[in-house]
């Protein structure tokens, strides 16, 4: 045992010996030029191909390695064995990376790349405007060589895409509302926003389904289609307009289409809105992935056709504020100072800030308004263009109200007896109520699943009569009306008939003298 020990102390001498000897005769400088060397040997044999992309590019956050790391938080196309798990502020759901100083593979169009994830200490930074944090974080991509023009063109585009994807997912969505008065916060921003909660989504929307899969349809064609909206040279907008009775679901629809394509909302109040400047001024700060809406905009202010107000035949002259550029007169018909509260926004302004240049400062957006009243609006803000597609949200239908039946009473069709259903198909078009009162009728009863059917049959019932009844007497009022309308235009013909005969008569009297004054003139003119 001694000589063993005394053994590998000798030979730990020679080592420590050759150690010094060759630092002696091979200085640090040597040393590296020769370790550097050997690497770019080893790199020009090799296969593989590196890229670093580090946290913090001089001052600045490198966006490239957020994206990297959001996508590598996907489960979707890659594999791991140690992974982090993080949540993120206003973040609904959790997210895992990969682990300090791990590798994690990845695989693209049949290409395998690898991801190491290196973290190491920062050496000691004296006084900085802008301190660094203490750790320098990076990955490291290794590729082969072939691959270099695939990866370059592609795969890091496509994890940039893929990282906003993720992003918007995990994000909370917000509502947001214009400030009072048009004030501003803290930061300049003249929107205030609270967490958008909102449950409605396509699958609860009492709605016919194959309307809803149109919708749905337009709107996956819409997000997925911004290269085509390049191509064709039109702003990545597109306008809804909903429009129908009370309590047919138009708010329900606007959530539902939020939560389908994961937007934020803004809701957009135009009675605190004062000038065409401040709404533009509102349009730019709202952001990209996003639905603007203005609901009820028949209430908000005065958007009348203007052919109802401006009757008569009137040419360029009559209006000297169109002759001086002021465009459209004003929303509420007045002297162009505005409606509603005093304010000047025109509806040229609205037009303008749904289809002029200032709707391109974003991408992305989707314009929705809601009426009540389609016939009150201007022909001009109807246009496609503006509003592209127009949805007519009706009264209750039997596709409907099964479905309500399913969301409020967990009931399937082939639960409820056949009879009923059909008694039911065949009162509801005809009773007219909305998806609200029906909800509420459902919720009011929803204890008692067989009652709450059965009761609403009746109720169904009930309302038809009274839409027959009330039917029935409206023709009867049109029907005296068209008579007496008979009557006095029957009344006015007998009294304007002896004024024209009279008329005529007069007329003929003054032909008759006239020709005669003629005649006795020309045979004068003949003597002479």
């Amino acid at each position: 045992m001694k000589e063993y020990w005394s053994s590998l102390a000798s030979l730990l001498g020679v080592l420590a010996f050759c150690q010094s000897l060759l630092q002696t005769i091979f200085p640090p400088e040597l040393r590296f030029a020769a370790l550097k060397l050997f690497h770019k040997l080893s790199h020009c044999f090799s296969s593989y191909v590196y890229f670093d992309i580090t946290e913090i590019d001089g001052v600045n956050t490198n966006e490239l390695y957020n994206a990297v790391q959001l996508y590598l938080s996907s489960s979707v196309s890659i594999s791991g064995n140690r992974l982090s798990l993080t949540r993120a502020v206003n973040s609904s759901a959790i997210t895992f990376g990969l682990a300090n100083n791990d590798c994690i593979l990845d695989f693209f169009d049949g290409v395998t790349v690898q991801w190491e994830h290196i973290v190491t200490q920062r050496q000691a930074q004296g006084y900085l405007w802008r301190p660094l944090p203490e750790e320098k974080r990076g990955f490291t991509l290794r590729i082969k060589k072939k691959d270099k023009p695939l990866i370059l063109d592609s795969y890091l585009d496509y994890i940039m895409d893929r990282a906003d994807e993720i992003r918007r997912k995990n994000q909370e969505r917000l509502l947001y509302t214009n400030s009072r008065g048009g004030s501003l916060d803290s930061r300049g921003n003249p929107w205030e926003s609270v967490p958008f909660k909102h449950p409605s989504t396509f699958d609860t929307l009492a709605m016919d389904p194959l309307k809803k899969q149109q919708i749905m349809e337009d709107l996956r064609d819409f997000a997925n289609s911004q290269s085509f909206y390049q191509q064709t040279g039109r702003a990545w907008k597109r306008g809804y307009l909903l429009y129908g009775p009370p309590g047919t679901g138009k708010s329900s629809m606007i959530a539902a289409m939020a939560n389908f394509l994961g937007y934020d909302v803004y809701d957009l109040e135009l009675t605190e809105v004062h000038t065409n400047s401040e709404l533009r001024k509102l349009l730019m700060k709202t952001t990209s992935k996003s639905i603007i809406v203005i609901e009820d905009i028949d209430c908000s202010i005065s958007f009348t056709d203007r052919k109802k107000k401006n009757s008569g035949t009137r040419n360029y002259y009559d209006f000297p504020d169109i002759r001086c550029g002021g465009g459209y007169r004003s929303l509420s018909g007045d002297d162009g100072r505005g409606g509603g509260g005093g304010g000047s926004i025109t509806l040229s302004g609205l037009l303008n800030f749904t289809d002029g240049l200032w709707s391109c400062c974003g991408s992305e957006r989707i314009f929705v308004f809601t009426t009540n009243h389609i016939e009150k609006l201007d022909p001009a803000l109807l246009r496609s263009g503006r509003m592209d597609m127009h949805i007519f949200m009706n009264f209750c239908s039997y596709p409907a109200l099964k479905i309500l039946l399913k969301n409020y009473l967990n009931y399937e069709e082939n639960e409820i007896d056949n009879t009923l259903l059909q008694e039911i198909k065949e009162v509801i078009d005809k009773a007219k109520m909305t998806p609200a009162d029906v909800s509420e009728f459902l919720i009011k009863n929803r204890r008692y699943k067989n009652r709450a059917v059965a009761e609403l049959l009746e109720t169904l019932k009930s309302k038809a009569e009274q839409k027959e009844k009330n039917g029935g007497l409206r023709k009867k009022e049109m029907g005296l009306e068209e008579e007496e309308e008979e009557e006095e235009e029957q009344e006015k013909r007998t009294v304007d008939s002896p004024k024209e005969g009279s008329e005529f008569e007069e007329d003929c009297s003054k032909e008759t003298e006239d020709n005669n004054d003629e005649g006795e003139k020309e045979s004068n003119n003949f003597i002479g």
